[in-house]
């Protein structure tokens, strides 16, 4: 593949599948520099990985785990960041959808409790919540549909609990 037609197929990429880099950004991210910084390294990433997709698998499974892996990195560097400087001060979360536009309180809540989890159950919230099959989920995170049902399930639980908690 020439440079120029690389640069297009980077491109649309992007514009592809912008949103799903948003909402991986959004859940990693509390604030709107750090998510910014963040869609600039997972577009970075894309870019040197490019020539590594391998075509037998969707564009968007392969995306979602780039994004996902730089987005786990990036919120452990964070993390280490603030816990060394002790600036643990934003104590809410604000997560957009770009793709949906209702803001109820219930969503803000589901949104705000998977922000908690830890690294690899919100990723794999996130990605049901995407609608992905549990073999997609496994194949973008690296582990077994059984896995991937396990953590789902409990998942569920811890936050049907977070719920029946907050309402009391």
């Amino acid at each position: 593949m020439d440079g120029l037609v690389q640069d297009k197929y980077y491109l649309k990429i992007l514009e592809d599948n912008k949103g799903l880099i948003y909402k991986v950004a959004n859940s990693y991210c509390n604030n709107e520099e750090d998510r910014k910084d963040l869609f600039q390294e997972i577009s970075i990433q894309i870019w040197k990985s490019l020539h590594r997709y391998d075509k037998q698998y969707k564009i968007s499974t392969w995306i979602y785990r780039i994004a996902l892996n730089v987005a786990i990195s990036y919120y452990r560097k964070i993390k280490t960041r603030q816990y060394q400087t002790a600036s643990l001060t934003e104590t809410s979360v604000d997560i957009i959808d770009y793709q949906q536009d209702d803001t109820s309180e219930e969503i803000d809540r589901l949104f705000t409790f998977i922000h908690e989890l830890k690294e690899l159950d919100r990723a794999v919230m996130l990605l049901y919540l995407e609608n992905n099959s549990y073999k997609e989920i496994g194949e973008i995170l690296g582990i077994s549909v059984t896995n991937v049902a396990t953590k789902i399930n409990r998942i569920k639980i811890k936050l049907k609990q977070r719920f029946t908690n907050h309402k009391k």
